[in-house]
């Protein structure tokens, strides 16, 4: 068990398809101890049961859109550990109209809502989270491949990634002289609740199954096998990278259509 001794804390679980919570079940079964959070009465409902489901007692309240919540979340985090050794950052947000149709009809309010809760949150995190957290510590956080190429309607979510993942790279710089690490992983499609609000994710999902080097779409334990080497001392050299768990998509960059079976191409 790689993580025995180890405690988590992890921000992000919206219910029992989360891709944090197949991280928190990997975490569980290598032996660390779990804190959650939850930003509202609905997704605590939701998260009680998950907690109790693997034995945990810590389940905090934090809306991450708020620094006074976020610094209340470990004064009471404190009343239960001492200290941590990693954090699991998988917040993130964009109003459901801002995910449909063109880019250029993002809203000024839509940009700065995507961009505070997708990506400040990482930052105001870490933050507060310094203190607590031990040296040879972790910090790892959720991407997509959105952040760096374009995907139809996944529009102001894909800015937030590229600055969530540009603040990896210097908060990897700013925490490497304290022994902390930090990195993210890019995801492949996964049947989430997030995911459910993007238009046409259906058709996302199964043009990436087709098109990736494996054939096939990654599951969230996958997900939560490489966010267990992350945590882990197995990674302790590894800081600022953004790790693909895509099933290989993000390599590809052209593939032709199968051909006729009379096309010349053929002959």
């Amino acid at each position: 068990m790689i993580l025995k001794g180890k405690k988590a804390l992890i921000v992000g679980i919206a219910n029992e398809r989360s891709i944090a919570w197949a991280i928190a079940k990997q975490f569980k079964a290598h032996g660390a101890e779990l804190a959650f959070t939850y930003p509202n009465d609905a997704i605590k409902k939701r998260l009680d049961p998950l907690a109790q489901e693997i034995g945990s007692q810590i389940v905090l309240p934090c809306d991450v859109a708020s620094d006074e919540e976020i610094k209340k979340l470990f004064a009471d985090l404190k009343k239960h550990w001492t200290n941590f050794d990693i954090l699991i950052h998988g917040a993130a947000f964009a109003q459901k109209d801002e995910l449909s149709g063109g880019f250029l009809n993002t809203t000024r309010e839509g940009f700065r809502v995507a961009l505070d809760i997708s990506a400040y949150s990482l930052i105001g995190l870490v933050k507060e989270a310094l203190p607590m957290l031990n040296q040879g510590g972790s910090v790892l956080t959720l991407s997509y491949y959105g952040s760096s190429k374009v995907v139809q309607n996944y529009n102001i979510m894909g800015v937030a990634k590229a600055a969530l993942e540009a603040s990896v790279r210097y908060l990897a710089w700013d925490l490497g002289s304290k022994g902390i690490r930090v990195n993210a992983i890019s995801a492949g499609p996964i049947k989430t609740l997030a995911a459910s609000g993007i238009r046409g994710f259906r058709s996302i999902l199964e043009s990436v199954g087709q098109l990736s080097a494996l054939k096939r779409n990654i599951s969230a334990e996958e997900v939560g096998k490489s966010a267990l080497y992350f945590a882990s001392d197995l990674s302790s050299g590894v800081t600022g990278e953004v790790h693909f768990v895509d099933g290989g998509f993000n390599t590809g960059a052209l593939q032709m259509p199968p051909a006729a079976p009379n096309s010349p191409i053929n002959s």
